[in-house]
């Protein structure tokens, strides 16, 4: 329902196609050399996004583009996008983040994975740049309060990096942490959170083909305030469980300790899947609003993405592990 074929989507129904092709050359330019001044090359010239929502039509479309879409879901504008963030390192007010996250510097930087695999190994964005092609995922955001949006990300499956590492048998968990840099983030400084901020996935939760890694957004390097230089994007799950300004990498026998469940358990479930019948304490998760939409929809069962990813939970009782 949810995933296209490339020749079911044209490569202009998200961004421009002139734009488009410049931005894949640009991207497979800096994948052959290989090093941080093509990666800078590749930052600097990707095309300046849309501010329309361009919607997308499978009946009509066509092409080869690869993208990853909600069928007939205009994708939330750039501007809303990228001023209306969860980003407490930053800020606890939504539209004071991408004001603070400013001027954060995001190269150089590293991405350490390690814990049970054969082969542990440090990451710089170059070497994460070659490990697979960057691909256009559009896909819904379901903010556990309530609100969503629909964003096109630019990344590559998360499973891609796991598979350079080779988990060993006993992994059964993948704990994921944020920079720790009170002067890059500084609210780091308060206690609003136990810091660094922490995530976690099952590994087959990790390795689904759904679950990316995002270096970007409508086709432009990813802003500070969206997770600059890389994030998570598990899109069957409340957007807190895509940790933002990943650095580290665990794999693990145990169920990582993450932030938002350790804090509020009765709250914040380590699963977070999305799902309307389970109530937060505070409010009601059965409609949400849409970020540029007037009024309120029904919210989704795995926001919408049961057909893919229900199996993984086969047999579990999902209000007990919410």
């Amino acid at each position: 329902m949810l995933i296209k074929k490339p020749d079911d989507i044209r490569s202009g129904e998200i961004t421009d196609e002139n734009l488009y092709l410049n931005r894949r050359n640009f991207i497979r330019a800096a994948v052959l050399a290989g090093t941080t001044t093509a990666t800078t090359l590749l930052y600097r010239k990707l095309a300046t996004p849309s501010r329309e929502k361009p919607k997308v039509d499978p009946a009509t479309s066509s092409g080869a583009s690869g993208y990853f879409t909600p069928e007939g879901e205009a994708a939330t504008g750039f501007d809303d996008i990228t001023n209306y963030n969860n980003f407490y390192e930053f800020s606890t007010s939504k539209e004071a983040v991408a004001i603070k996250a400013k001027n954060f510097v995001t190269q150089p930087w590293t991405v350490d994975v390690s814990g049970l695999v054969h082969r542990p190994k440090t990451f710089d964005l170059d070497d994460l740049l070659k490990l697979a092609p960057l691909e256009d995922r559009v896909y819904r955001l379901r903010c556990v309060e309530a609100w969503s949006m629909v964003i096109p990300w630019l990344g590559f499956p998360l499973g891609k990096l796991l598979e350079q590492v080779q988990p060993l048998s006993g992994a059964k968990f993948v704990k994921f942490m944020t920079l720790l840099d009170p002067q890059r983030m500084p609210n780091q400084r308060g206690d609003v959170l136990p810091w660094p901020y922490v995530e976690g996935l099952r590994l087959d939760e990790a390795m689904h083909p759904l679950t990316i890694l995002a270096g970007g957004l409508y086709g432009k390097m990813l802003p500070p305030q969206n997770g600059a230089p890389l994030r998570l994007v598990v899109p069957w799950k409340y957007g807190f469980k895509s940790i933002k300004s990943i650095v580290q990498i665990v794999l693990t026998d145990k169920q990582p300790n993450a932030t938002w469940s350790a804090y509020a358990p009765d709250e914040y479930g380590f699963y977070s899947n999305v799902n309307p019948s389970v109530s937060h304490p505070r409010w009601s998760q059965a409609t949400e609003r849409r970020i540029g939409e007037w009024g309120r929809r029904d919210t989704l069962m795995f926001n919408g993405y049961g057909d893919q990813v229900a199996h993984l939970y086969s047999g579990m009782d999902l209000k007990s592990n919410y």
